[in-house]
C-alpha cells in the first residue's frame, strides 16, 4: 500500500514546479517573425549589363581582386594598407567591441553568483542617551554567498542577445565595407599616380622635341630662311609645355602623399618610383546574377542586419507590458567572534519579487511605436541600399565600356597625330611648309597623347569602381 504524501510536504515541491513552469514560459518570444526581404529583380536589363540568367561561371571574383591588374607595386601597397591603415584598424576594434557586447548581454540569461566577506570593530559612546546595559565595543565577522536570477519569461533578454549579435554582424559587415573601400581607394589613387607619371613622360618627350624644333627655327632664322615669329612661337610652345610639366609634378606629389597616408607612412619619406608608361592590364569583371550582388555587397548585408536588430527591439518593447520575476538568495555565517563555522551562527535569506508597471503615462506604448517606426525605417534604408547597389553596377558597366572604346579611338588619333607631326616638321625643314602648320601638328599631338593617357587612367579607375560596386570578392556569412 502506497503512502499518500502529507500536505506539509507539498510546499517543498512548489519551487521546483515554479521553475519548471518558468522554463516552459521562457519560449514565449514576443518579437515578430523575421525574414530578410527578397526583392525580385528582372533577369535581363535594358542594354548590355552585368546581370544575366543564372549559369555556371568559369571565373569567380577573388578577394584579392587587385592582383588582376598585374602590378607588383599595387599588390605591395594593398597588403600594406590592409595591415596598417589606422581607420581600418579602428573599424576592426568596433567589431571586437560589438562581439564583447554579445557576451555581456548573454550573461543575463544565467544566474549570477558571488561571495562577500568582511570584518568590523565597533565602539559606542558611553555617554549616549538611552544607553543600554552592555558592552560598548563589539566585533563582527561574516562571509556569505550571493545568488540572483531573472527568468527570461518573455524572451526580453534573448531578444537583446539576438539584437546584439545582429549588431556585431553589422559591425563585421561595416569592417568589410571599410576594407573594400580602402582597397579601392588605394588602387584608384595608384592608377591616378601612374597616369600622372605617364603624362610626365609625355611632357618630357615633347619638351625634348620642342627644344630640337626651337633649335631648327633659330638655325633657319640665322640663315634668313625663317622669321622671328617662328622662333617666338617655338619658344612659347616650349615654355608652356615646361610649365604644364611642373603642374603635373605638383599633382603627382599630392597623390603620392595621399597614398602614403592610406598605407600609414610618413608623406615626407614615402616615395614610389615613377614609371614612364601606363601599361596595366584592364581585367574584365566576371558577370553574375542580381542575387549574387546582394551577397557580395557588405553594405547591403549591414543594412539587413540593421533590420534584424530593429525586429528584436520590438520584442523587447512588447516584453515591458508583462510582469517580470526576479529571484535572489543570500546565505553564510555571521558572528561577533572568529567562531564562524558554527551552525548557530548561520544566516540565510531568499525570496522572489514580481514587478509590473501599471501606469507610466503612455511610456511603454510610445516605446513600442518607436520600435516599429525604427524597423520600418531600416526596411526603407535596405531598399534604397539595394537599388543604389544596382545603380552603381550599371553606372560602372556603362562608364567602363565607353571609356575603353574611347581609349581605343584615342590611340588611333595619337598615331595619326604623330604621323602628321613628323610630316609637317619634315616639310618645314625642307622649306616646303610654314612653321605654323608644324606648330599646330605639335599641339594636336601633345593634346592627343595627354587625352589618351587620361582616358586610360579613368578606364582603370572605373574598373576599380566596378570591382567595388560588385563587392569585390567578399561574401556575407551570417
Amino acid at each position: 500500500m502506497r503512502h499518500r504524501p502529507s500536505l506539509w510536504r507539498l510546499p517543498r515541491l512548489w519551487p521546483a514546479l515554479t521553475l519548471l513552469g518558468l522554463f516552459s514560459l521562457s519560449a514565449c518570444d514576443l518579437a515578430p517573425a523575421y525574414q530578410p526581404p527578397h526583392y525580385i529583380v528582372p533577369a535581363s536589363w535594358h542594354g548590355e549589363g552585368l546581370f544575366h540568367d543564372a549559369a555556371p561561371q568559369s571565373v569567380a571574383l577573388r578577394s584579392d581582386w587587385w592582383t588582376q591588374f598585374g602590378d607588383t607595386q599595387l599588390n605591395t601597397l594593398e597588403n600594406q594598407a590592409t595591415s596598417n591603415n589606422a581607420d581600418l584598424q579602428a573599424a576592426s576594434e568596433r567589431f571586437l567591441q560589438a562581439r564583447a557586447m554579445v557576451k555581456e548581454a548573454r550573461s543575463d540569461l544565467l544566474p549570477h553568483f558571488g561571495i562577500a566577506f568582511g570584518s568590523s570593530d565597533n565602539k559606542s559612546s558611553a555617554d549616549r542617551l538611552f544607553r543600554y546595559k552592555g558592552p560598548i565595543t563589539a566585533t563582527d565577522e561574516f562571509y556569505s554567498g550571493l545568488a540572483s536570477w531573472e527568468p527570461d519569461i518573455w524572451s526580453a533578454i534573448r531578444n537583446k542577445v539576438r539584437a546584439q549579435k545582429s549588431f556585431a554582424q553589422e559591425q563585421e559587415d561595416r569592417y568589410a565595407a571599410a576594407r573594400l573601400s580602402l582597397q579601392a581607394e588605394v588602387a584608384s589613387d595608384y592608377f591616378a599616380l601612374r597616369g600622372l607619371d605617364a603624362q610626365m613622360a609625355i611632357y618630357q618627350q615633347s619638351i625634348s622635341y620642342y627644344e630640337q624644333a626651337l633649335h631648327v627655327t633659330q638655325t633657319r632664322l640665322s640663315n634668313m630662311d625663317a622669321t622671328g615669329i617662328d622662333v617666338a612661337r617655338a619658344q612659347n610652345q616650349l615654355y608652356m609645355t615646361q610649365a604644364h610639366q611642373l603642374e603635373v609634378q605638383a599633382q603627382r606629389d599630392v597623390m603620392e602623399h595621399a597614398i602614403a597616408v592610406l598605407v600609414n607612412e610618413q608623406p615626407s619619406t614615402f616615395h614610389i618610383v615613377p614609371a614612364d608608361t601606363l601599361n596595366n592590364a584592364e581585367p574584365l569583371v566576371p558577370a553574375g546574377v542580381p542575387s549574387e550582388l546582394l551577397e557580395r555587397r557588405p553594405d547591403i548585408a549591414a543594412a539587413e542586419r540593421e533590420m534584424a536588430q530593429a525586429n528584436r527591439s520590438i520584442g523587447i518593447a512588447r516584453a515591458a507590458f508583462y510582469p517580470h520575476l526576479f529571484f535572489s538568495a543570500n546565505g553564510g555565517f555571521d558572528s561577533n567572534g572568529f567562531n564562524l563555522a558554527n551552525l548557530a551562527n548561520s544566516m540565510w535569506a531568499y525570496g522572489a519579487s514580481v514587478s509590473m508597471p501599471l501606469f507610466q503615462g503612455g511610456l511603454r506604448q510610445a516605446q513600442l511605436q518607436h520600435s516599429w517606426s525604427v524597423y520600418r525605417e531600416t526596411l526603407d534604408h535596405y531598399r534604397v541600399t539595394v537599388l543604389s547597389a544596382f545603380q552603381d553596377v550599371e553606372n560602372g558597366l556603362s562608364v567602363t565600356a565607353r571609356l575603353r572604346m574611347e581609349n581605343a579611338r584615342l590611340k588611333q588619333a595619337v598615331k595619326a597625330a604623330q604621323q602628321s607631326q613628323t610630316l609637317t616638321m619634315t616639310l618645314y625643314k625642307g622649306g616646303a611648309d610654314s612653321y605654323l602648320d608644324a606648330l599646330i601638328a605639335q599641339v594636336n599631338t601633345l593634346d592627343a597623347r595627354i587625352d589618351q593617357v587620361q582616358v586610360q587612367t579613368h578606364a582603370l579607375q572605373s574598373t576599380v569602381a566596378l570591382y567595388r560596386a560588385v563587392g569585390g570578392g567578399w561574401h556575407a556569412t551570417l
